[in-house]
């Protein structure tokens, strides 16, 4: 009976596996395909698009960057997705740890507001969204895209965030107390660093978030020059489709994954463990 049960369970494993292995390529082919014709020519992608390239051909990512600006929508893209961080960051920390540190009237009611806006995404309510911005004079401004990202991501980050903070032991704040620590001092010097952990992971996981924004950034952002990466990349395959410059496309495209794979690829494991223990401890 055992010898049978060790034979399920490595046949399981098995299959497990080559199930795994099977979605790894599904996943990984359309990534090296694409880094593979970022250094074709046209005439190569048309041909043989299945082929190595005869050559690489870098000139592809400086037309990338020069002709198709792909340089100016990343800088936009990261200049954006800074300030939406900075903006979160500045709200989500006191706020979480006001509502897993203290106890007062109405806290049970504020937090369930914030989890009831789990919900209730900005791109739901873009129309009202716009208007409003519309008339305070807010669009095409990518300090106020910013401030629209931050809100939208407010409330998962209030709830991964608070599960950190209960998980901190109280009588590090009763010390600080009794050193005469006043509750901002006990925040920036206590609480913060024991629940940096969190603050990694809600900082790696809202990267992913507002760097591949599309929908908001199209709507809110009418200049070229203030475009992020996703609408600018939108609007260069539409010219492409007429240009047919398809290496310079798909250069844009290798250019456009490489921060978002890079920081996975260095963070994959604290991402993974911070939100599992996030949801457990929340």
């Amino acid at each position: 009976m055992a010898k049978n049960n060790q034979g399920n369970g490595k046949k399981s494993k098995w299959i497990m596996r080559i199930i795994l292995l099977i979605a790894t390529v599904i996943f990984v082919y359309p990534l090296v395909w694409n880094i593979i014709a970022s250094f074709k020519s046209n005439e190569e992608i048309l041909d043989s698009p299945w082929a190595l390239p005869t050559a690489l051909r870098f000139d592809n990512f400086i037309r990338a960057f020069t002709e198709a600006s792909m340089g100016e929508y990343i800088l936009n893209s990261f200049l954006v997705t800074a300030l939406s961080m900075v903006i979160l960051l500045i709200l989500v920390v006191p706020t979480a740890h006001v509502l897993a540190r203290f106890d007062f009237k109405g806290r049970r009611f504020l937090h369930n507001f914030y989890m009831a806006g789990l919900f209730i995404q900005p791109v739901y309510i873009m129309i009202p969204l716009f208007l409003m911005m519309n008339n305070l004079e807010m669009l095409d401004n990518r300090l106020w895209l910013s401030v629209v990202y931050a809100a939208g991501a407010l409330p998962f980050s209030v709830y991964l965030l608070t599960g950190f903070m209960r998980s901190i032991p109280k009588e590090y704040e009763e010390s600080a107390a009794i050193d005469g620590c006043g509750y901002f001092r006990t925040l920036l010097t206590i609480i913060a660093p024991l629940a940096k952990p969190g603050i990694l992971t809600v900082v790696i996981f809202n990267f992913f978030t507002f760097w591949n924004e599309y929908a908001l950034a199209l709507v809110l952002l009418s200049s070229d020059e203030k475009k992020t990466i996703p609408v600018g990349l939108a609007n260069l395959m539409e010219v492409q489709r007429f240009a047919t410059d398809w290496g310079a496309l798909f250069a844009g495209l290798v250019l456009v994954l490489i921060p978002t794979v890079t920081l996975y690829a260095l963070t994959q494991k604290k991402l993974t463990e911070g939100m599992s223990m996030g949801g457990l401890k929340g």
